[in-house]
This record gives structure tokens, C-alpha cells and sequence, in this order.
């Protein structure tokens, strides 16, 4: 009988990610839950720590519904995934844990079955919205009419626009910009809170961080929109996105042309534009730039770990 791996964990900081980074790769659900903006923009709001044994990355938190209860990630890494999950079981066992995982994407279910019966619940307002890179580059055919006549509006009415690249001298102004957007939402959704306040921790950090990002501006208003994502395999994950709304077009102007930008630099066959959270509005905008897929996710617990 194989000998268990024995994992201790400790927390994830930015300072984790030099381990952690090369370890994404081995993810093939293109999920935004295995990145390094997904791991990091959360750290602190689902108290991640880390473990690497084996060439393999475990990662545990707390469980959305019960920030009291343990949750773990599913496990990625050079260890076959069967074998990893089995050591995360056995330090469950060892420290008296409920064995609960958290966001498995759908595709990898049949892995956890072998840990015998399970509750599985899907996370509805968690699934990732995948899109083929070339469309949302190119905006083709009569499903993207109206999004190519924002974008051709927006250009229309700003002669002199500019796309930057997003590069760490540009943070400070980008910064001034985000500020500057109603935080109306952030009084009452915590969420949304947390995540204004990780994505200045982006921007504050952004020369160390495997990111790339873009700027929108006009010479009349300054930066109308901002993006920040990061390139795993052939899939575009973009983590943030921010615009003024009162100006047409500049979130569809900021999306076509970094989708552009990314697709020439790394020929990416993927954009993930990760979740609606529940978000009605969110939830229209992301699928009137029509998904190829929804990856759902589920939480899992096993019923007996002995």
C-alpha cells in the first residue's frame, strides 16, 4: 500500500505565487478558481492556505455557506488526481475534518466519487462563462451587430482614442480612474467590497504579478476602462474589468481590442470571463456576448471518511 503524503499548510500570500504560478498549468478545466488572480484576489476573504508535495498544489479555505467549516480546492498538480485527493482525505482524518471540496469543476466529479458517497450541491451563481477568443476579437455575423456598432460609436465620437497596454507606470493614473466609479454597491454587498479592495492590491502589485492589461482612454475624459487578465494554456482569464458607463461603448470598445491584443500575442484559443455571482445584470451582459460554454462547479462533501 502506497505510504500517505503527509501536507502542512500555511498561508497564501503574494509572496506565495513563485511557488504556486508554475503549478497552474496542470488545471485543464479552465476554471477561473486556478489562477493566480483567483487564488490571490480571494486569499484573504476565504482564508487560503497552501501545500505543495509532489509537484502538486492543495489549497484550503473556508466554505462560502460557513466560513466557520474547512473547504478545499480540488487539487492539481503532476500527482495523479485519485492519489491527491486521498491525502487531502487522510489530513481530514488526522485532524478530526469534515472532508468538504469546494468549486470541483464539473468535468473532474468522477475523480471524487472514489472517496466514497458524496453530497453534491451546484454552485448556479459560480459558473465560469467561456467564449471562443476569435469571436469576441472580431465580433463577427449578425449576433454581434450591436456590439460592433458600440464599438464603432465609440470610435466615431472619440477621434485620438488610445490602447495602452496596462505597465506599471500607468497604475497610478489607472487607480485614479477606479476610484473615481460609484461605490454605491460596496455599502451593502460585501462581495463587491472585497473585491474593489483586491483589485487596488492588483494594481498596487502589478509589476510582480503574472498579469497583463489594457487602458482604454480619450483625449477628452482621460481612462474610460481598464482590464487586467492573465494567460494559462490557450485560455485569457480576465479578472477585472472596469468602465465608465455613461460613455457608449467603452466596455465593448476595452473588451474586442484586448481580446485582439491577446489573441495576436499568445494566440489563445479561450476567454474566461469568469462568473455572474447571482447578478442579474451581470448575467445579461455576459451572455449577450454569447458563451461557447458554461463550466459549472459544484461543492462536494463526503459522507463517511473513515
Amino acid at each position: 500500500m502506497d505510504t500517505i503524503t503527509v501536507i502542512t499548510f500555511k498561508p497564501l500570500t503574494i509572496n506565495s505565487l513563485t511557488e504556486i504560478v508554475p503549478l497552474l498549468g496542470y488545471a485543464d478545466s479552465r476554471t477561473c478558481d486556478y489562477t493566480a488572480a483567483g487564488l490571490l484576489m480571494w486569499a484573504d476573504y476565504f482564508k487560503y492556505e497552501y501545500a505543495i508535495a509532489d509537484n502538486t498544489l492543495f489549497i484550503k479555505g473556508v466554505d462560502e455557506n460557513d466560513r466557520s467549516a474547512a473547504a478545499f480546492s480540488m487539487p492539481i498538480g503532476a500527482m495523479p488526481l485519485r492519489k491527491s485527493l486521498r491525502i487531502v482525505a487522510e489530513y481530514c482524518r488526522a485532524n478530526n475534518t469534515p472532508l468538504r471540496f469546494s468549486a470541483v469543476p464539473e468535468d473532474r466529479l468522477g475523480d471524487f466519487y472514489s472517496l466514497g458517497a458524496c453530497h453534491i450541491e451546484e454552485l448556479t451563481d459560480w459558473a465560469d462563462y467561456l467564449y471562443d477568443a476569435e469571436s469576441l476579437a472580431t465580433l463577427p455575423g449578425n449576433k454581434y451587430s450591436k456590439k460592433r456598432n458600440h464599438v464603432n460609436r465609440f470610435i466615431a465620437e472619440h477621434p485620438g482614442y488610445t490602447y495602452q497596454r496596462l505597465t506599471p507606470e500607468l497604475t497610478a493614473r489607472v487607480k485614479e480612474f477606479y476610484n473615481g466609479l460609484s461605490r454605491e454597491k460596496d455599502l451593502y454587498d460585501p462581495t463587491a467590497a472585497e473585491e474593489r479592495r483586491q483589485t487596488f492590491k492588483m494594481l498596487d502589485n502589478y509589476e510582480s504579478l503574472p498579469f497583463e492589461g489594457a487602458v482604454l482612454s480619450t483625449p477628452a475624459d482621460g481612462i474610460v476602462a481598464f482590464a487586467i487578465g492573465e494567460v494559462i494554456g490557450d485560455t485569457l482569464y480576465v479578472h477585472i474589468e472596469k468602465m465608465r458607463h455613461d460613455i457608449n461603448g467603452a466596455g465593448e470598445t476595452i473588451n474586442k481590442m484586448f481580446a485582439a491584443d491577446m489573441l495576436d500575442r499568445h494566440k489563445i484559443r479561450y476567454i474566461n470571463r469568469e462568473e455572474d455571482v447571482g447578478d442579474e445584470g451581470l448575467r445579461k451582459a455576459k451572455m449577450s456576448y454569447h458563451p461557447a460554454m458554461l463550466l459549472k462547479k459544484y461543492d462536494l462533501s463526503v459522507i463517511s471518511n473513515s
